[in-house]
């Protein structure tokens, strides 16, 4: 019976399955589970900035008799921005803060808090959509541009959506639609515009990207009301009709071929309301036309610019004549930006109205460690009115140990009438030598030396300009200064404008204090200018990133 029962249970197992057959071994603890993959959770970074402002009386150079100086003593402005990716996603967020702050009106303080620019964007299928703040330019930013320079209170970003199709793999169509900027708020027309733009190889070493734009701004019901009745008041031998919309083109193209670049843009704006130089409304279009042709190699660099511009002020509205408000383009400017604290005084702004200019910049290096610069700029109105004038030699010396000298004259014939709106006040003519000498004491430590001495009958007089700053491993550095009138007009006091200056850098923290004393005149950036009252008082400035 046994043995039958043995027989049993192997023909049993026989038959079994081979899951059944084979009993598996189990372990005495449970096996670990497989590691999760790690969580992409996208980049943040941002930054920070924060300036302060203390306002301290001083008649004697003007510094006073104004809300800032009377009664409020101080200011500030601050900007945090967050950015966030995550693959194909962006989304960015700044935070302004104005207390009392000068920017916007130099004598008058401003007060606001708010979100100063938000945006998401995001691509797929070769599309990128974005809302929100849109920075963007067609071309060189004759028929649009929306940027943002803090140091002049400029944000004119358009507020709408944003489009961009990468139509080939080596053209672009991009779109938008919106409102612009103003502080807090909107300025009411309506801008619209789109752009096409390529890249192309023609053969080796020959390169072209032209590309064209457009531009609509539609006027608002009260903008529109407001021209209606400034019209209304003219004779009616000077009156027009005015236009809601208006229509601005351009056609722009970089060929590149070698060492040659040439750069071209041309641009037309369809007639409506405009601001002659007395503030009085007249009916034009306006043209534009710029190029630049650049040629370098070896030793040598040789950069050939050109403008003519007539009639091509485009704002949001001829209702906003304050400097800089409501710009819905940007015109490139003719001059070289001089680092010169005498020169940079006087800077000539782009014209909207009547501009034809010329400018020719030399590169020479015949040796190793001298190189030499020279540069002429030649500014007119249209119909043959002086402008602007500009002549200018400089060397840069390499071959002593340790030092850096910079050698140069700068001469130059400015029309204040124009540029600083001062009627019947003669040309300045100017001359001024100038140097610059940096010395590395170690590799940690150096110091720098300028002198500067402006020779001019016009405006104040003649200025004489020094400065010495000492920095240690790009981490601390104090600097001073004096801008010397020494030479008055019109039997004026002689004055001396110091400055003392102390920064600190930690990591992604810089930290600067400042006390500042300047003369008032017309503060240029980027070819943008503006009137500045003269200041007296402790400036502080905190930037960060993360």
């Amino acid at each position: 019976m046994q043995g039958f029962a043995q027989d049993v249970t192997d023909t049993a197992r026989a038959a079994a399955p081979d899951i059944l057959r084979e009993t598996p071994v189990v372990s005495e603890y449970p096996a670990a589970p497989e590691p999760a993959p790690p969580v992409e959770l996208g980049h943040l970074s941002g930054d920070i900035m924060i300036n302060g402002n203390f306002f301290q009386r001083d008649p004697s150079i003007g510094a006073s008799n104004n809300p800032l100086y009377d009664n409020l003593l101080s200011g500030s402005e601050s900007w945090m921005s967050l950015r966030y990716s995550y693959k194909s996603f962006n989304a960015f967020l700044r935070v302004d803060g104005f207390a009392n702050s000068n920017l916007k009106n130099p004598v008058v303080g401003m007060t606001g808090f708010g979100i100063g620019a938000f945006s998401l964007s995001k691509e797929f299928n070769k599309l990128t959509a974005t809302a929100g703040y849109i920075y963007d330019q067609i071309g060189t930013g004759i028929i649009f541009r929306s940027y943002e320079d803090r140091g002049m209170l400029i944000d004119n970003a358009l507020v709408g959506m944003h489009l961009k199709y990468n139509l080939l793999d080596n053209v672009t169509v991009r779109g938008f639609a919106g409102q612009q900027k103003n502080v807090f708020e909107r300025f009411q027309p309506v801008i619209k515009g789109s752009a096409i733009e390529g890249s192309f190889a023609i053969r080796d070493k020959i390169f072209l990207a032209p590309g064209f734009g457009a531009v609509n701004r539609t006027l608002d019901k009260g903008s529109m009301d407001n021209i209606v009745n400034t019209i209304n008041s003219f004779p009616s031998e000077d009156r027009f009709i005015p236009k809601y919309n208006t229509y601005a083109f351009s056609f722009y193209n970089n060929l590149s071929v070698g060492g040659f670049s040439w750069d071209v843009e041309a641009a037309y704006k369809t007639a409506e309301a405009i601001n002659d130089y007395n503030g009085r409304l007249m009916n034009r279009d306006g043209t534009v036309m710029y190029s630049t042709l650049t040629y370098a190699q070896k030793g040598i660099a040789v950069n050939l610019m050109g403008k003519r511009t007539e009639n091509f002020v485009l704002r949001t509205s001829p209702g906003e004549t304050q400097a800089n408000a409501g710009m819905i383009n940007w015109q490139p400017i003719m001059a070289q930006i001089r680092p010169q604290r005498l020169i940079s005084r006087y800077m000539p702004a782009s014209q909207d109205l009547s501009e034809q200019s010329l400018s020719a910049n030399l590169d020479l290096m015949p040796v190793d460690k001298y190189m030499f610069n020279i540069s002429y700029t030649h500014i007119n109105t249209i119909n043959d009115i002086k402008l602007f004038r500009e002549f200018l030699f400089e060397a840069n010396i390499r071959s002593i140990p340790r030092t850096i000298v910079d050698l140069g004259v700068h001469y130059m014939h400015y029309n204040q009438d124009y540029y600083q709106n001062k009627p019947g006040v003669p040309m300045l003519v100017a001359l001024t030598p100038y140097t610059e000498i940096t010395y590395s004491f170690t590799d940690m430590h150096s110091g720098k030396m300028q002198f500067q001495y402006m020779d001019t009958k016009q405006d104040y007089g003649s200025w004489m300009f020094a400065s010495f700053e000492y920095s240690v491993a790009s981490k601390y550095a104090i600097a001073v200064s004096d801008m010397y009138n020494i030479k008055p007009n019109g039997g004026n006091e002689k004055k001396h404008y110091y400055n003392i200056f102390l920064s600190y850098i930690q990591g992604a923290h810089r930290f600067s204090i400042a006390w500042v004393k300047q003369v008032e005149g017309i503060n240029c950036t980027g070819g943008v200018c503006r009137y500045e009252p003269a200041f007296n008082g402790l400036r502080l400035n905190v930037v960060s990133s993360f």
